[in-house]
């Protein structure tokens, strides 16, 4: 069964990719290589930066491909394999790379202009505001969803800080090497990744781990001693690196941090996914007695529909691909016929990712119960890290570096994200703020600011709340991104069916899991404080005060959103309106 499904994946990446992909590549965008790319026109070293595609692939793809593919399928099985996997392939087959490409290729025949000034002339002027309060809300999310899992859960194993460091300085001479040395991609490739590979066995050495251990308060086994609220010492210092990690990659040149890193951590993914498929094909288990579906409303998560397309936040469709796609890739692709291979081919490769962490929550524990008892959807990072080090135990690799491995490869996952997340926070922050309070222009101070709220959500919001909430801002910024997408094409005079009603369907669904949230934090887990030992509650205080996060969060963004929809259909009917009046004039 396993097999059968990964060939499922393979025909729809053929199917949408090769097909109906490159069907709206060639008649509809029509792209054309000779026109010049906002990366050459405004070539600064900073963020206009002409890169090469294969480059350019790698890095979309580590800028897409977060904690999002793999947290949100093996959380999202809990209703069932089938409604799971359904929309893995076909979100990404008629929404996810649609949006992807399509953002790439806006972005650089707008010259790099970042979604704020283009709200702004294409939907309203009060809309650029309301963007760009909605953006920065949902990013903080981002950092939030993220960051717990990073913060308390991988980086706090003795066995990954070392190798995530040594991935990071890896990345970083591949920056040297390709920028100021001027090297072969191949051979900057092999250096970086073997030099990776070693300081991720040398962070599973004892001596290594004990080091780290002696510094989270484990050593000899013993608990991490709690510091304050529910965070530990262990949790402190793994929040604390993270932080240190997002500030480099915010504020550094994007060609000095992010980009190379992203590059070399490419690698490490893309290594560890043919590991697992291997291992998957050796082996080739079934799904046991995990059942196609469960049930309708899952207890800690809520119904089907919306939450289930919300829960699987990047695997079939994420607004954050469209942040990255326009105001990263966008300005330093170096020919417009290379944004179907950057844009929709990470996507779809992004699909097939999700596809095997989906099969690490199913078919590596063999039945629903295995699933359960490897720690279900609340540990579903331990999920997937013990799942690929079993897939890739069946050719030999020994299971206590896969686990590690795997634990390294999350960190990277999320971490490559986090900074561009705060590098984008402080764009956003600047924007909306910088005339007002000009020290917000200061790159330092957004950044400092952003990771301040970072530390205040991960310290105070447990992780599955906030997973769902991120979640539904990160599907509503995607309807948003369709939208802007629709209202360019109408302004081009070009076929835009393709990117509006994907936009109508995710705007629904993502408005009404925003709405079920906001409900549940206020009149389910509120009342619930009356009564802190019935339902286990250990500070009141705490419990309350993410709730109310939560709960307003969730109303900011719907009412954002709403504003933005409203000023959007005004739109489409004036750009209908003046299509329908050319022929008259004519």
């Amino acid at each position: 069964m396993s097999i059968l499904i990964l060939i499922l994946g393979l025909v729809a990446i053929g199917v949408g990719y090769f097909w109906y992909a490159r069907s709206i590549d060639r008649n509809i965008i029509q792209p054309d290589d000779k026109k010049a790319t906002p990366a050459k026109m405004y070539m600064d070293g900073v963020d206009f930066t002409p890169a090469n595609r294969n480059v350019l692939f790698g890095y979309q793809f580590k800028s897409i491909a977060a904690l999002g593919p793999i947290l949100g399928p093996i959380v999202a099985v809990q209703w069932g394999w089938v409604p799971a996997l359904l929309w893995i392939i076909l979100g990404t087959f008629f929404i996810g790379w649609v949006q992807d490409y399509s953002s790439i290729i806006m972005g650089v025949r707008e010259e790099g202009q970042t979604f704020g000034a283009l709200s702004y002339r294409l939907i309203s002027p009060r809309s650029r505001m309301i963007l760009l309060i909605f953006i920065y809300f949902y990013l903080w999310l981002i950092m939030g969803s993220f960051g717990i899992q990073v913060g308390f859960n991988l980086l706090t194993n003795p066995a990954v800080p070392l190798g995530v460091i040594i991935v990071i300085l890896a990345g970083i001479l591949a920056g040297q090497m390709t920028y100021k040395w001027k090297q072969d991609i191949i051979l900057t490739s092999v250096v970086t990744v073997v030099i990776a590979f070693l300081g991720i066995w040398l962070g599973t050495l004892e001596p290594v781990r004990n080091f780290w251990a002696s510094i989270y308060g484990t050593a000899g086994g013993a608990a991490s001693p709690k510091l304050f609220l529910n965070v530990t010492q262990a949790g402190f210092v793994g929040s604390l690196l993270v932080v240190i990690i997002c500030y480099f990659g915010a504020v550094l040149p994007i060609w000095r941090w992010a980009q190379p890193i992203n590059y070399v951590a490419f690698w490490i993914v893309f290594i560890g996914i043919l590991g697992g498929v291997l291992g998957l094909l050796i082996w080739h288990p079934g799904l046991g007695d995990f059942p196609a579906y469960r049930m309708f409303n899952v207890p800690g998560l809520g119904p089907l529909w919306p939450i289930l397309f919300v829960t699987i936040a990047c695997g079939a469709i994420s607004g954050w691909h469209s942040l990255v796609s326009s105001s990263g890739t966008a300005r330093q692709l170096e020919k417009e016929g290379d944004a179907l291979f950057v844009g929709g081919g990470a996507m779809f490769l992004e699909m097939f990712f999700a596809t095997m962490a989906f099969l690490t929550a199913t078919a590596a524990w063999g039945s629903y119960q295995g699933y359960v008892d490897a720690g279900g959807g609340a540990k579903a990072a331990a999920v997937f890290a013990n799942g690929l080090a079993a897939f890739m135990s069946k050719w030999g690799l020994p299971t206590s570096f896969g686990a590690a491995y795997g634990m390294v490869f999350l960190c990277l996952m999320a971490l490559t994200i986090m900074y561009l997340v705060v590098r984008f926070m402080r764009v956003a922050s600047a924007e909306a703020l910088g005339d007002r309070f000009p020290a917000m222009k200061n790159v330092h101070v957004g950044t400092i600011v952003a990771l301040a709220l970072t530390l205040l959500l991960i310290w105070v919001v447990p992780f599955l709340q906030i997973w769902v909430v991120f979640g539904a801002a990160n599907q509503l910024m995607a309807s948003l991104a369709l939208l802007l997408i629709t209202l360019w094409l109408m302004s081009k005079g070009k076929n835009y069916q393709w990117t509006f009603w994907p936009f109508v369907f995710m705007f629904v669904t993502t408005i009404g899991a925003l709405l079920y949230k906001a409900y549940e934090a206020f009149f389910i887990n509120l009342p619930k404080t009356a009564d802190p030992a019935k339902y286990n509650i250990a500070n009141v205080g705490q419990y309350t005060t993410a709730q109310v996060i939560i709960g307003l969060v969730a109303l900011i963004l719907v009412v954002a959103a709403s504003i933005l929809a409203w000023d959007g259909v005004q739109a489409i009917r004036r750009y209908r309106a003046e299509a329908m009046a050319k022929p008259a004039r004519a």
